[in-house]
């Protein structure tokens, strides 16, 4: 090779080099950057025979008629994670890893042994899925399930349920094999029974919230004419139920059968009595009369 051409050589390679190393440079890095994970919102399955949704982990529900009592020792905050599942007190302990040659310290951490996991709930007759530590779940097993951990008296286990914890025990208490045991457990300390079913109220509201988005969204839909129908038909049933209610409150009497269909004749005739006698008032004021002509 001639000594001319290896200055030329040289230029090439390091031309290459340094565009590869820059093209490595530029591209870009698939390695997650360091950020807060986004809480998991669980999917929960529906409940059976029920209109009650089990509520999401952030509290929010598309049915303004929950309203979740607030919990209260409120939100964790420290190690955020632990609002959204059941992590009774576990949070991130911090230490130091000291060497036994040179005692050189190393600081670490230790982080809770969490598990998603899908718990069976006797009162909801469903699974519901949840974060959970292993040292809950051996709680859970050893108070007897799910529903026997939220739903325990003593204020260390309601600490320990935190938010996520709390609205599920809300949950399970509205159930109606939770009320019922309410009930018997009132009945043997003698003490008497409450007047107030909140599964009842619950599910009222939860209808009359039905009622009221299927009016409104017919309402929005005023082009079609069936959606209207739809919209109609609820409405009248519903003024229809009010005023049977206003009238049983009232005492007053129903006409049934054939009382109504004279009341209605009755009803027909008077109007039409009435008719006759403007028209025939009528026709006085707007008839002209010729005056009488005489012969001479």
């Amino acid at each position: 090779m001639s000594p001319t051409l290896l200055p030329s050589l040289r230029r090439q390679t390091t031309t290459l080099l340094t565009t590869t190393t820059t093209t490595t440079s530029c591209r870009p890095s698939s390695v997650r950057a360091l950020s807060t994970t986004s809480p998991l919102f669980y999917n929960q399955p529906r409940v059976p025979s029920s209109a009650i949704p089990i509520p999401s982990v952030s509290g929010r529900t598309n049915v303004p008629a929950l309203e979740i009592p607030a919990y209260p020792y409120g939100p964790h905050r420290i190690y955020h994670q632990s609002n959204t599942g059941l992590y009774g007190s576990a949070k991130i302990r911090f230490g130091n890893k000291v060497s036994s040659r040179n005692e050189i310290k190393t600081r670490r951490k230790w982080r809770p042994n969490v598990h998603t996991k899908r718990l069976w709930s006797d009162a909801l007759g469903v699974f519901v899925r949840t974060r959970v530590t292993t040292r809950v779940l051996r709680t859970v097993d050893k108070a007897g399930g799910l529903d026997a951990y939220l739903l325990g008296g003593k204020p260390g286990r309601v600490k320990e349920l935190g938010p996520w914890g709390w609205m599920l025990r809300w949950r399970v208490m509205l159930s109606p094999a939770v009320q019922a045991r309410f009930a018997a457990e009132r009945a043997a300390l003698g003490l008497p029974p409450v007047e107030r079913d909140l599964f009842a109220e619950v599910e009222e509201g939860l209808a009359r919230e039905g009622l009221r988005k299927v009016a409104a969204d017919a309402q929005k839909q005023g082009s079609s004419k069936k959606g209207s129908g739809d919209a109609a038909a609820v409405v009248t049933a519903q003024d229809l139920m009010a005023e049977t209610s206003r009238m049983l409150a009232e005492e007053q009497e129903f006409l049934i059968g054939e009382e109504s269909e004279f009341a209605a004749e009755a009803q027909a005739e008077a109007e039409d009595a009435l008719d006759q006698q403007q028209q025939q008032q009528g026709d006085g004021f707007m008839k002209e009369e010729k005056p009488n002509s005489t012969t001479v």
